[in-house]
């Protein structure tokens, strides 16, 4: 398929308490997907739908114990069920909201993880590599010495090879090259993006970010933000202005900043993005890269085995920044 429409779809539930709570937010988002998917069926053939960071649990504690406690879960499960049947009914593709992540391979360990679910099933798992420091006691797996699985999938299917990678990931520009060097046509940003730093001036980093990720890397940008109030997910406050973005870093649409719920579609042109990369010469930053050193053996923040807590992740930033001086 050449040509085809994404769907960014925001989200604006209130921070659940409980695992018990997630069943209801599945419930809404599929309903979301299938308003979309039939409600624009007369102009649009919608094939991919995005949703954002924390729709399905928030992490609303500060330590590991207390989340594993009443909000992680083991994938997959019924929730992505209830996803995959909804993909196979209707042939399309869906990046979930993350889910917090217990997974018995690592039991004392949470990570923050979004599913490519297609109408086969699950087709990805990406786990959150940059969490958000210090508030973010999710564990990354660039920090689980055994890990074997891919840090940075990407699947080819009918509707192009497609990434993901999650909200604060977007701010180190190592993570989106590196799965656009595995052969990403189309990344997800699946984002839970605060004020003040989001669709609006003078600190629109959510779009700044967004576009030049876009432009640097040629590929189309789906991103999906967390439209909550801040009395749903305080401390702060969330802006949406989810949106997609083109191969040159052209808003294809864009919601309206603010809270709230809302969906956002534009096309996917895959024909149109193979071309201009067979063409250029110019302004193909992908082969024209000169790699100045290995980042990952020079990263300052190292690495760090165990459960991270918000003291120990303090610890690792200033002891990089040591480094840097």
């Amino acid at each position: 398929m050449d040509r085809y429409y994404a769907a960014a779809c925001q989200t604006a539930f209130s921070a659940p308490v409980s695992r018990r709570d997630i069943g209801d937010r599945t419930r809404a988002m599929v309903q979301m997907a299938q308003n979309t998917v039939v409600g624009y069926q007369p102009f649009h053939d919608i094939r991919l739908l995005v949703f954002p960071e924390f729709a399905h649990a928030v992490p609303i504690h500060d330590n590991v114990e207390a989340l594993r406690k009443h909000l992680t879960v083991e994938l997959p499960n019924e929730h992505t069920d209830r996803y995959h049947k909804f993909c196979r009914e209707h042939g399309v593709y869906i990046q979930t909201g993350t889910f917090l992540e217990h997974c018995p391979q690592w039991p004392e360990l949470v990570f923050n993880t979004t599913l490519l679910i297609g109408p086969d099933g699950i087709l990805s798992r990406y786990r959150k590599t940059n969490p958000w420091i210090p508030w973010e006691v999710h564990s990354s797996p660039a920090d689980v010495v055994d890990y074997q699985d891919e840090l940075f999938p990407v699947v080819d299917t009918e509707i192009g090879k497609l990434g993901v990678a999650i909200c604060y990931d977007w701010l180190f520009p190592e993570t989106i090259r590196q799965i656009a060097f595995n052969g990403a046509e189309v990344i997800c940003r699946v984002s839970a993006y605060m004020d003040p730093w989001g669709a609006t001036p003078p600190m629109d980093w959510w779009t700044l970010f967004n576009r030049a990720r876009a432009v640097e890397n040629s590929v189309y940008v789906v991103a999906s933000n967390q439209g909550a109030q801040m009395r749903d997910y305080p401390p702060f406050s969330w802006p949406g202005g989810s949106m997609l973005v083109d191969f040159d870093g052209r808003i294809l649409a864009q919601a309206d900043p603010g809270p709230g719920e809302k969906v956002v579609v534009a096309p996917i042109d895959l024909a149109a993005l193979r071309a201009e990369r067979e063409r250029r010469l110019g302004h193909d930053m992908r082969a024209h890269l000169r790699p100045m050193h290995d980042y990952n053996a020079h990263s300052p923040l190292g690495l760090q085995a165990g459960v991270p807590t918000v003291d120990s992740l303090n610890q690792r930033v200033e002891h990089a920044k040591a480094k840097l001086k």
